[in-house]
């Protein structure tokens, strides 16, 4: 077991490095690079001395710009020679990417493009944000994922579920903006109800209960958002699949001995019936990291999807590539946790060797 893990992870890093690799290379080799971001246009009527500087001086500018972004240095081990004929040239470790290699590897994810700051302390500062609150809305969608999916399976019959139901299949189709942006409507909206603050980035209090109340008040919406977005894919599986577990022999004899259908929907038919759902479970968590993106955007929170968004809208690579990294990390990881979660709950999966 222990083996299989240990060469599981690493399949999963090799996974996360192939394709940070590739989206390095690619930030390389596309037009429109960050020296070019960098640069005003002639255009630019609000910075006039920059757009009146001559076609030597620009250039002169874009290349000491090169040189302290690290630009200048060949993007790969190999790279082609113009022909005729076309030829490649061996350029040896003094290359883009093996630099960027050797720091990810002793990590240091390099500096940011706009500002300088180190990549390292520019993602800690925003997970800070993102993570509690896609923590937050994994817990409270799974609670209350179970709680509707143990009422539908008890009461499969009446209005009030087909309610539930109809609901819950409306919240599957309604992409997350469009989600988001009616809770702003409905709970933010001077008129309607407007209860509840739509950012994040107010005066905050010092500490102790005001500071709690602050962060309660103002991750609420964020928190709805996110929870209504994935609780369709979490409720519907689960109560069909207690719904069948209910019908099969095991369930018939457990209520003939005098359980209630609740006791044995929560002893009996929810522990084989989570055992399909153990990989939607774990892909809640990178659902939810990719949701942020929309949901800080949109409530201004300074987390890591706002942060990514922002990066790559401005060609900052390192951030760009150091959340690619980060994010293909999470959703690799999810997957090994899914094959441990089936190893545990039935030995039967595990392997023999």
């Amino acid at each position: 077991m222990a083996r299989w893990l240990l060469a599981r992870l690493g399949r999963a890093a090799l996974a996360a490095w192939g394709i940070a690799s590739l989206v390095f290379l690619l930030s390389r080799l596309l037009p429109g690079g960050p020296e070019q971001a960098a640069q005003p246009e002639a255009g630019d009527l609000s910075r006039p001395v920059a757009g009146r500087q001559s076609a030597a001086s620009q250039a002169l500018t874009q290349q000491a710009l090169r040189q302290r972004l690290g630009l200048a240095e060949p993007v790969f081990y190999v790279s082609r020679v113009a022909g005729p004929p076309v030829t490649w040239r061996w350029n040896g470790l003094h290359n883009q990417y093996h630099r960027w290699a050797a720091q990810v590897l002793r990590g240091n994810l390099g500096q940011s493009y706009r500002n300088g700051q180190p990549v390292t302390t520019l993602l800690a500062h925003a997970i800070a944000y993102s993570l509690p609150l896609a923590a937050t809305a994994a817990g409270l969608a799974v609670a209350v994922a179970l709680g509707l999916g143990l009422y539908l399976a008890r009461t499969p019959h009446g209005w009030l579920p087909a309610l539930v139901r109809t609901g819950l299949a409306a919240l599957q189709v309604t992409p997350l903006f469009l989600l988001a942006l009616v809770v702003v409507l409905l709970f933010a909206n001077p008129d309607a109800l407007n209860l509840l603050p739509d950012s994040m980035l107010d005066g905050e209090p010092a500490t102790g209960l005001p500071a709690l109340g602050y962060w309660l008040a103002r991750a609420a919406l964020p928190l709805l958002s996110l929870v209504l977005a994935v609780l369709p894919s979490l409720t519907l599986p689960l109560a069909a699949a207690l719904h069948d577990e209910a019908a099969l022999d095991y369930a018939t004899t457990a209520r003939a001995k005098g359980l209630t259908v609740k006791a044995m929907l929560w002893r009996h038919a929810l522990p084989n019936a989570l055992l399909p759902l153990l990989t939607t479970l774990t892909e809640l968590l990178p659902t939810l990291v990719a949701g942020t993106v929309v949901v800080e955007v949109l409530f201004t929170i300074p987390g890591s999807g706002r942060l990514l968004a922002e990066a790559a809208a401005a060609h900052d690579y390192p951030l760009v590539i150091a959340g690619v990294l980060l994010t293909a990390a999470v959703r690799l990881l999810s997957l090994v946790l899914a094959d441990v979660l089936y190893f545990l709950a039935d030995p039967r999966l595990r392997p023999t060797a």
